[in-house]
């Protein structure tokens, strides 16, 4: 026997909160779902293409507010969407993405209509920090494009990409921006430091970038690096521009992450440096 749901609200043709069997609150989606339905009206499975259920009640409240102000075209599609990046990742989404991608993109289309170009400018550090969830954002603007006949910026696609490694990680978007950030900064300090121009599409930039990337997750996770002396010793002779430059990252990890950083980061830093600037 399938389940029973028990209208409460209905927000527009193609969204409605429901009460299930548990007594708990759900979102049901699906073309038409909403229409002639009002509270007290019953639902079974087979009636609705998809539901999810919003635990926390601030969650709920949010979400609501949001399908009071945008068009009823736009929720139909990001729930396509959603599912589309589900499927993509294979792997389930923190359901704040509802909310957070259902928002964002809502601004995104108000500024697209007034002719506000905000630029992403951390777009190429996302493209390369999470290769996998850039591919995806990619297909999404190209569905919310063709599905809503707009023009959404490049640098849109890096941002939806934040958003779907937040709902893979269960991790705030805040944070992952912060690690973009971070990691354009550093490169800032690497070009001034070394006197170099590095080349956003090498494969010396791309290496490096990673390395950043899985630094930072060392460093957050607080795991041990062995610290390789002779190398060190090394390094420090032969490289100090590299080494001191390597430094100026460690300490601006610190600061940032609020983390002891190992001096074995320092090294592997300063053999990357090196790689960068000879090309190797």
């Amino acid at each position: 026997m399938g389940r029973t749901f028990s209208v409460q609200k209905v927000l527009n043709n193609n969204v409605l909160i429901a009460i299930n069997q548990e007594e708990k609150e759900v979102v049901l989606i699906g073309k038409g779902v909403g229409f002639g339905k009002k509270t007290g009206s019953e639902l079974e499975d087979g009636e609705f293409e998809k539901l999810f259920v919003l635990q926390d009640e601030k969650e709920q409240t949010s979400y609501k507010q949001i399908l009071d102000h945008i068009d009823e075209e736009l929720v139909a599609v990001m729930n396509d969407v959603i599912y589309m990046i589900a499927e993509q990742m294979d792997q389930p989404l923190n359901e704040h993405i509802h909310i957070g991608l259902t928002d964002h993109l809502a601004f995104a289309m108000k500024r697209l209509e007034q002719g506000l170009d905000i630029k992403n400018p951390f777009a190429v550090e996302t493209k390369f920090i999470y290769p996998k969830e850039y591919k995806v954002a990619s297909e999404a603007v190209t569905l919310l494009n063709n599905r809503l006949g707009i023009q959404l910026p490049e640098g849109e696609v890096g941002f939806i990409a934040l958003h779907i490694h937040s709902a893979c990680i269960n991790q705030p978007v805040g944070e992952l921006s912060q690690y973009t950030r971070l990691i354009a900064m550093m490169f800032k300090v690497i070009e001034d430091s070394l006197a170099i121009t590095v080349d956003r599409e090498s494969i010396h930039y791309i290496r490096l970038v990673r390395h950043i990337r899985f630094t930072i997750d060392r460093v957050q996770q607080g795991e041990q690096v062995r610290e390789p002396e002779k190398i060190l010793n090394l390094l420090k002779t032969e490289y100090p521009l590299c080494y001191n430059t390597a430094w100026k990252l460690v300490k601006i990890l610190q600061q940032t992450l609020r983390r002891p950083v190992q001096e074995a980061e320092a090294v592997y830093l300063t053999l990357h440096l090196y790689r960068l600037t000879n090309k190797i």
